[in-house]
C-alpha cells in the first residue's frame, strides 16, 4: 500500500492535515502542541457562545432562587423543590430528548446534507410537545407527589402551587431545545448566545417587576420564569427560520415520515441523560426525610445551585464536543475525531480543579448570594468539600457524554449510568446518610461514589473505542435513525 504523501506548508514543513481533510500521525511533540491549539479554538468557537447560551438558560433558575430566597427560608425551599425535582425532571427529560439531533444533525451537516436538518428538527418539535403533553400530569399533581415523596405539607403545598403556575414554560422547551440543536450542528451558536443574554437580562428585570414593584411574590416569580422560556424559545425559531435558508428549506411532510426510528433515538438520549439529571435531583428528594428538613433542603439546594452553574457549563461543552465529535464522523475523519475528544477532556480536568479550588477557598462566604441566614449558610460551608469534588467529577463526565451523543452511543452510556447511579450509587448514599446516620453528607458521598465509578467506566469505553469504525457506522446510523425516505416533501 501506497503512503499517504505528506502536505507541506509555505516554509517546507509538512502541514497535520492530510489530502482527506483529516490529521496525519503525529510524530513530535511540537505537533503535538499544535494539534492541540487548533482542536482548542475549535472546539471553544463553538462552545463559548453555547455555554453562554446555557448558562444564561439555568441563569433564570437561578435568578428566581436569588429573588425568592430572600423572601424567607419555607419559600427558598418551596421554589427549589419545585425547580430542582419538578421542573428539571422535566427539563432532563425533554433535553435529553431533544439531544438526539446532536446525533443526526451533526453527522448530516458532516456528510454534507444540509436539508435534512429542518426536517429532523420539525420530527423534535412533534415528538418534543407529545412528551411535554405526557409530562403535564406531573406538574399538575406536583403537591401529592411530593408529599408521597416525604416532603413537609408547608414545602410540598408551595411548591405544587408554584410548579402548576411554570407549566407554559414546560411546553416551550419542546421548541426551544430542537431548535438549538438544529443551529449547534451548524455551528451558528453566536445568535444563540445574544438570545440567551438578552433573554436573562428580560427576566432578571421582569422579577423585579412582578416581585419587588407589584408584590406578587412566587406568584410573580412564575409568570416571569413563563415569559422568559417562550421569548426565548420563539427567537431561536425566529433565527433559524430567517437566517438558516440552507439546513432551513420549510415545513415538510417528511417530518411525519419514520417517526417511530427518530422516537427511539430520542427516548435512548433521554434515559441517558436523565438517568444523570434524576440522579442528583434524587439527593434532594431524600434530605427531605431528614431532621430539620428545611435547613437540610434549602443548604443542599444552594450547593447544587452552584453545581448546576458548573454543570451547565459543561453541558455546553457537551454539546460542543457533540457537535466536533459529529461532524467528524459525518467528515469520514477518525482522526480528528479522537483528537477533539482527548483534549477537550485534559481541558475540562484542569477546569474542574480550579472550580473545587475556588469553592474551598470561599466555603464560608459564597451563601451569601442566595440567604440572609446565618443558619444556611453555615450548613451550607459544612458541605463545601462534597460541593467541591462533585464539580471535579462534573467537569469531566458530562464531556465523555457528548462524545456518547455525537458517536450515537446513547443506549450503551444509559446501562452504565444505570448501574452505577442506581444499582450502587444510590443505595450506598441511603445506607451512609440513614443506616450510618451520616445525614446529607453521607447521602452525598454515596452518591459521589456512584459518579466516580461512572465516569473510571467511560475513560476506558473511551479509550478503548476504534475511531475507524465509528466512521464507516455514521452512514448507517442516518438511515436506521433519520428515516430512509428523506426527500425533500414540502407541506
Amino acid at each position: 500500500m501506497e503512503a499517504t504523501p505528506l502536505l507541506v506548508n509555505d516554509s517546507g514543513e509538512p502541514e497535520l492535515i492530510n489530502e482527506e481533510g483529516d490529521y496525519r500521525a503525529l510524530e513530535s511533540f511540537k505537533e503535538l502542541r499544535k494539534m492541540f491549539w487548533i482542536e482548542s479554538v475549535k472546539v471553544w468557537k463553538i462552545a463559548g457562545p453555547i455555554i453562554v447560551t446555557v448558562l444564561c438558560q439555568y441563569g433564570t433558575n437561578s435568578a428566581t432562587n436569588i429573588f425568592v430566597g430572600h423572601m424567607g427560608d419555607i419559600q427558598l425551599s418551596s421554589v427549589s423543590i419545585a425547580l430542582s425535582v419538578i421542573n428539571m425532571f422535566a427539563f432532563g427529560f425533554m433535553l435529553g430528548m431533544g439531544s438526539a439531533l446532536e446525533t443526526l444533525c451533526g453527522q448530516a451537516y458532516g456528510a454534507g446534507q444540509v436539508h435534512l436538518l429542518g426536517i429532523y428538527m420539525q420530527r423534535s418539535w412533534i415528538i418534543l410537545t407529545i412528551a411535554a403533553i405526557i409530562l403535564s400530569p406531573i406538574y399538575i399533581f406536583a403537591t401529592p407527589i411530593l408529599k408521597i415523596l416525604g416532603q413537609q405539607d408547608e414545602i410540598a403545598d408551595l411548591a405544587g402551587v408554584f410548579t402548576i403556575q411554570i407549566l407554559p414554560q414546560l411546553f416551550s422547551l419542546a421548541l426551544c431545545f430542537p431548535t438549538q440543536k438544529f443551529l449547534q450542528a451548524q455551528s451558528k451558536v453566536n445568535a444563540l448566545a445574544w438570545i440567551g443574554i438578552a433573554c436573562l437580562l428580560l427576566h432578571v428585570g421582569l422579577l423585579w417587576l412582578f416581585i419587588i414593584g407589584l408584590g406578587m411574590g412566587t406568584t410573580g416569580a412564575a409568570i416571569a420564569f413563563d415569559i422568559s422560556g417562550w421569548v426565548l424559545s420563539l427567537a431561536q425559531i425566529g433565527y433559524a427560520i430567517g437566517w438558516c435558508k440552507e439546513g432551513w428549506t420549510g415545513l415538510s411532510w417528511s417530518a411525519f415520515k419514520d417517526l417511530w426510528a427518530f422516537v427511539r433515538l430520542s427516548i435512548a438520549s433521554a434515559v441517558m441523560l436523565c438517568l444523570e439529571v434524576w440522579y442528583m435531583m434524587s439527593i434532594i428528594i431524600l434530605t427531605g426525610h431528614l431532621d430539620n428538613a428545611v435547613l437540610a433542603v434549602g443548604s443542599l439546594s444552594i450547593c447544587m445551585n452552584f453545581n448546576g452553574w458548573e454543570a451547565m457549563i459543561f453541558i455546553g461543552v457537551n454539546a460542543a464536543i457533540s457537535v466536533r465529535v459529529s461532524n467528524e464522523l459525518g467528515f469520514g475523519h477518525p482522526r480528528a475525531a479522537k483528537y477533539a475528544v482527548y483534549v477537550i477532556v485534559i481541558q475540562s480536568l484542569v477546569f474542574g480543579l480550579v472550580c473545587m479550588g475556588l469553592i474551598l477557598a470561599f466555603k464560608n462566604d459564597f451563601a451569601i448570594i442566595f440567604t440572609d441566614s446565618k443558619d444556611m449558610r453555615q450548613a451550607v460551608a459544612k458541605l463545601a468539600y462534597l460541593l467541591g469534588f462533585t464539580m471535579l467529577l462534573n467537569s469531566v463526565q458530562p464531556v465523555i457524554s457528548g462524545v456518547a451523543v455525537g458517536g450515537g452511543w446513547q443506549a450503551l452510556v444509559a446501562y452504565i449510568n444505570l448501574g452505577c447511579y442506581y444499582v450502587f450509587g444510590l443505595p450506598f448514599g441511603y445506607l451512609l446518610g440513614y443506616v450510618a446516620n451520616f445525614g446529607v453528607q453521607g447521602l452525598w458521598g454515596g452518591m459521589i461514589a456512584g459518579t466516580g465509578m461512572q465516569t473510571i467506566l467511560l475513560l476506558i469505553v473511551l479509550y478503548k473505542t476504534n475511531w475507524k469504525k465509528e466512521v464507516e457506522q455514521t452512514t448507517e446510523r442516518m438511515r436506521k435513525w433519520g428515516g430512509q425516505d428523506l426527500n425533500n416533501n414540502h407541506v
